[in-house]
């Protein structure tokens, strides 16, 4: 498993670090971007949403939830699988 890379933002005006795997990193950036927003900008939604816990873990949280969220919608826009039983009259 890889080690977790820190990197620091200004969330509020004030500045915090968040460590992540280099997956989660990738995952982050990708979404931003097809959010057309900075990374930093992303990070700050999920802090003002987040609850008590850390902002590192709200971060895998809710990229967590995005990807299932996405997959979810996938799932229902695919049409159903064909069933084995051969058409009867």
């Amino acid at each position: 498993m890889p080690r977790p890379i820190k990197r620091s933002f200004t969330i509020d005006s004030h500045r915090t670090s968040i460590s992540l795997e280099s997956p989660f990193w990738e995952a982050l950036k990708d979404v931003a971007k097809a959010k057309r927003m900075p990374v930093a900008q992303l990070v700050q939604m999920i802090d003002r949403d987040r609850g008590d816990g850390g902002l590192s873990s709200a971060v895998r949280i809710w990229l967590l939830d995005h990807f299932r969220s996405d997959a979810r919608a996938a799932v229902e826009r695919s049409p159903a699988p064909p069933t084995d039983r051969p058409d009867s009259p």
